[in-house]
């Protein structure tokens, strides 16, 4: 259809981000099917600090401190706003630990191979989707059957079944695009921040519109998790802007450079050429007046 360019690059990296994103879906979906609702937060929330860990550990990146307490007021809030019941059991204390870690790497893989390789979010996906399909028709089934004692093939596919199963796979779809693109352009914090935006709009219309029960607790959460995403995109913004201007500063004195060159040569004593006359070291005007 022509909407993005097919663009084939290293093939061990598309595979191995292929099945590492394919696996963190997985153990996502298993951390929430064992464990609580409140439990699964906890996880969502442990994204942020582990990926913030990551980066700077391995690829050094240093988050300023107003960046840091934004984050921490931000995760403060959407805990507040959200975790009621924390249930804990060895199997899902260990699957939602694995979950966070494949998580963290696998979006923080999604934009460092979008600007190696110089792909698009699109060429990325494309590329990597038919691992991550690969993975889960593969080990799916199998961890279903170990860890529920359910088969997926046994179940009855009705017509109404199948309609939502469609409609699931193209909202995913939708959301595999968006947050590639998100990712690519800005970072993995910024997406997970976004994606704790999306909780508290949850929470927001499914009062409004649905009339599900709603808290003080969950009204001060929401109000101190938006406090801290202002801070975070303020802070980041600020300090995006005084590093384009660092970066300019520095591009426009380096061209001016080969134009000071010349007389710092002269300063320094060196030779020049005017209008094909070499001048030695010494050379000043005063030596051409006495010749």
């Amino acid at each position: 259809m022509k909407w993005f360019e097919h663009k084939p690059f290293d093939p061990r990296a598309v595979m191995g981000f292929g099945i590492l994103n394919g696996t963190s879906i997985g153990l996502l979906n298993l951390s929430l099917g064992f464990n609580s609702v409140g439990f699964y937060q906890m996880t969502k929330l442990a994204i942020i600090p582990c990926t913030v860990l990551l980066q700077t550990l391995f690829f050094r990146k240093f988050f300023s401190r107003n960046v840091q307490l934004s984050l921490a007021f931000l995760l403060v809030g959407v805990g507040i706003a959200t975790v009621t019941d924390l249930q804990l059991n060895a199997l899902g204390s260990i699957l939602s630990l694995l979950a966070v870690m494949t998580t963290c790497v696998a979006q923080i893989m999604t934009n460092t191979i979008q600007n190696k390789f110089k792909v698009s979010s699109t060429q990325l996906l494309y590329q990597s989707s038919p691992y991550q399909a690969m993975t889960l028709f593969i080990a799916g089934p199998f961890l279903d059957g170990i860890l529920t004692n359910k088969n997926v093939f046994a179940f009855n596919y009705t017509p109404q079944v199948l309609e939502f199963i469609v409609l699931s796979c193209l909202i995913s779809v939708s959301v595999n695009f968006s947050t590639f693109l998100v990712i690519g352009k800005t970072s993995p914090v910024t997406y997970q921040v976004l994606g704790h935006l999306k909780t508290c709009l949850v929470l927001t219309f499914g009062y409004l519109l649905l009339q599900d029960p709603f808290s003080w607790q969950n009204i001060l959460g929401i109000l101190i998790a938006i406090v801290g995403m202002i801070s975070y995109s303020y802070h980041c913004t600020i300090e995006n802007q005084q590093k384009a201007m660092a970066e300019a500063a520095a591009h426009l004195l380096q061209a001016k450079e080969p134009e000071l060159d010349p007389l710092l040569n002269v300063e320094n004593g060196g030779s020049i050429l005017t209008d094909g006359v070499g001048r030695g070291p010494g050379w000043n005007s005063n030596k051409d007046l006495q010749a």
